[in-house]
């Protein structure tokens, strides 16, 4: 298996099953050169570019805080300031400019080789970038993500803590199914759940997959600004998951009226892929009469 943009000690059996460390090859990219970064950012479309001021906490809202921007500055003001100034950016699909076509599509083939080596799928489903940069010391609140990730560092160093999918003591069921269906995206937070995740340091050249709603947060380190990029994407099962909680999600209220609620998803495979299917007739039905 050839790889271009990951090194070799990338653990290929392990996609959407466990958090693991690894190695990229992108360091010295002249997409991520900071003069390049300085150019792209503020041309890309406003609402792929996401900055907010003020150092954030775990137990913080972490999507809602992206979808209002500081009124007294501007995305140019606040890579100028960033070493300073305590800020954090987070830019959607910068492929979408030219520099970073080449570079997406890379990722993209190495992306869809582990996946096809792991036997989930042959085609990403809905791959995107994300460039993220931030100011030292900065957190990244605890979250979960509705995609599989390859997080990759470029400057300065971070610590991550990451957990096991679908461990109930970490995020419930039913808040999983709210957040993938977009229905609530706080999560409720404690220092106790803290001894549950696993810690990865992290510095340029480093790379780290995170599974499919795997419970996560982030800490820069103190002494530089944090560059860094994650593709993140669908598999076929990774969807069938979705679905599956979709499907919980809608039954829930349903079942809580008799007394039951729905079996959670990622425990059974044939279970899940039944209701990911009940959901997709359902959708389709929607549509349908819609």
């Amino acid at each position: 298996m050839t790889l271009h943009c990951f090194e070799n000690d990338v653990d290929t059996g392990l996609l959407d099953q466990k958090p693991y460390l690894f190695h990229h090859k992108l360091l010295g990219h002249p997409a991520l050169e900071l003069s390049n970064l300085a150019r792209v950012i503020p041309a890309l479309p406003k609402d792929r570019v996401m900055y907010s001021k003020g150092l954030l906490k775990n137990g913080d809202d972490f999507e809602t805080t992206f979808r209002r921007r500081p009124a007294d500055r501007s995305i140019e003001e606040t890579i100028e300031e960033i070493r300073k100034v305590d800020s954090y950016v987070m830019i959607r699909s910068p492929e979408i400019d030219p520099t970073f076509a080449d570079l997406h599509r890379e990722l993209l083939s190495d992306v869809e080789a582990l996946m096809r080596k792991q036997g989930v799928g042959e085609t990403a489903v809905d791959p995107q970038l994300y460039l993220f940069i931030a100011s030292p010391n900065s957190v990244t609140p605890f979250h979960i993500d509705r995609y599989s990730t390859f997080l990759m560092q470029f400057r300065g160093s971070k610590e991550l803590v990451v957990f096991d999918a679908w461990d109930e003591r970490v995020v419930s069921s039913e808040n999983c199914e709210a957040y993938v269906t977009y229905n609530n995206t706080r999560l409720p937070w404690s220092p106790e759940v803290d001894a549950l995740g696993t810690r990865f340091r992290f510095s340029p050249g480093d790379a780290l997959h995170i599974p499919f709603v795997a419970g996560h947060h982030v800490r820069n380190g103190p002494d530089d600004v944090s560059i860094s990029m994650s593709i993140i994407f669908n598999s076929g099962q990774s969807m069938a998951w979705r679905r599956a909680l979709a499907f919980n999600h809608l039954a829930r209220p349903v079942l809580g009226k008799i007394g039951m609620r729905p079996q959670p998803v990622g425990q059974l495979g044939w279970r899940d892929a039944t209701k990911a299917g009940v959901w997709r007739s359902v959708a389709a039905a929607r549509q349908l009469f819609r």
